[in-house]
Order: structure tokens, then C-alpha cells, then sequence
């Protein structure tokens, strides 16, 4: 083989790896590099309640969010499609009281999966998914679960009179201008413990701020008023 053909060979199959690294160092369970990656990250996940809320297409999302045990949000969920396919991102978990009809402060997550369908052509897209039962909300109590197994999930309905099916967790998406569910079967969602204790400044679990609720961070406020104003 030629030797210069062999160099670019090996040089794009680096180029691979290292992009394939990057994207999963980002679902990683290691501490953040910074203390301002949590808080961006909650940022990130007011923009996306915000589009999600505010897009014509999503009317569905929209007016049942009122009935939602709670939503996981991934401002981007990249598919990466380098070798063997990974895609993720990192989450953050609201869950409402349906009580007083609050939310939760954020506690975050990644998910992570193999084959995820995504519209067709997509490599990055915001992701909502929307928590329809008391199962699925327990279910992100433990330290990672897997989608389709520990509580099921389908794709979230699209348009006017769209069919809704029977399950614990609905995916939404947006990206490049197309809208829809999102196939997430078999990913898994881990906590990322190191995130909750940089962000809310001790140790603690998603079970100390989404049920006890005895931690608190006003940065995430914006995030907790933009959910209570459509429920």
C-alpha cells in the first residue's frame, strides 16, 4: 500500500477517535471541569423548555405538560455516528408536585445509548423526555436505569390528534427544523453525582432534591417558573 495513502488512513481513523472520545467524555461521570458547567447546563435547559413550549408544532407537548410527573431535559443530544454509532448528552430532571404544583430543583444525568433514531440526517437535537407515570419518576431515583426495561418509553405524539401510547416516558426532539419523537429505546440514564454536589455546594443525591427537597439553587429558578407557567 502506498505509504502517503496509509499516513491520511491512519490520520482520519485518529480523527475518529478522538471526536468519539470527545462526545463521550461529555456523558461521562467524572467531575465537570469547571463549577460553571452545571449552571450552563440549566441554562441550556431553560432555552430548550423554552423553544419546546413556544414551537407551534409541539402544541401536544405543550398543553400536557400540565399532567407530566416531571421532564428530563437534554439541551443536546448528539449522535455521533463515529465507529460504532454512541449517541448522549447531559440531563437535568424536573419533577412536580402535584400537590402545591411546584417543581423540583434540577438534578442532572446523562443519557447514553447505541442506535438512537433520530429524524433522518439529524446528528444533534434537543430532547425532552416527558415523565407519565409515578414508574417512570421512581425509576430515576436509582443510579441508572435503562430506558425500555426499567419503564418504558415511546416516541412522543406530533400534531393535532395525534395517538398516544400507553407508557411511562415520551420522547420529544427538535432539530434542523424537523419535530418529533424520539426513538430511545434501550439508552441508559446515569446520574452524575459529581454535578449535583458542585452545583447545590455538598454531597447529595437526586432523591435529597427531587423528593426531600432540602437543597436549593435560585440559578435554576428561571428554569422551575418557565415549567409552573404551563402547568
Amino acid at each position: 500500500m502506498d505509504a502517503s495513502l496509509s499516513r491520511r488512513r491512519f490520520m482520519a481513523l485518529g480523527a475518529q477517535g478522538a471526536a468519539a472520545s470527545l462526545i463521550l467524555a461529555g456523558c461521562s461521570t467524572v467531575a465537570p471541569r469547571s463549577p460553571d458547567d452545571p449552571s450552563k447546563l440549566v441554562d441550556d435547559a431553560t432555552a430548550t423548555l423554552s423553544n419546546f413550549t413556544r414551537d407551534p408544532d409541539l402544541g401536544w407537548f405543550r398543553d400536557n405538560l400540565p399532567s407530566a410527573q416531571g421532564l428530563l431535559i437534554v439541551p443536546s443530544f448528539v449522535r455521533a455516528g463515529f465507529i460504532f454509532g454512541g449517541s448522549g448528552g447531559n440531563a437535568v430532571l424536573l419533577v412536580r408536585d402535584s400537590a402545591a404544583g411546584s417543581w423540583s430543583y434540577p438534578a442532572f444525568y446523562t443519557v447514553a445509548g447505541g442506535s438512537v433514531g433520530l429524524q433522518a440526517g439529524a446528528e444533534l437535537a434537543e430532547v425532552i423526555l416527558m415523565i407519565r407515570s409515578e414508574k417512570g419518576r421512581d425509576a430515576l431515583l436509582s443510579n441508572s436505569l435503562k430506558l425500555g426495561a426499567d419503564a418504558s418509553v415511546s416516541a412522543g405524539p406530533v400534531g393535532a390528534g395525534a395517538q398516544v401510547a400507553t407508557t411511562d416516558i415520551l420522547a420529544f426532539s427538535r432539530s434542523k427544523g424537523l419535530y418529533g419523537g424520539v426513538s430511545l429505546d434501550g439508552s441508559v440514564v446515569a446520574t452524575r453525582d459529581a454535578w449535583n454536589s458542585a452545583y447545590y455546594g455538598r454531597e447529595v443525591r437526586p432523591v435529597d432534591i427531587i423528593v426531600s427537597r432540602n437543597v436549593s439553587n435560585p440559578q435554576a429558578n428561571e428554569l422551575r417558573n418557565l415549567a409552573a407557567r404551563r402547568t
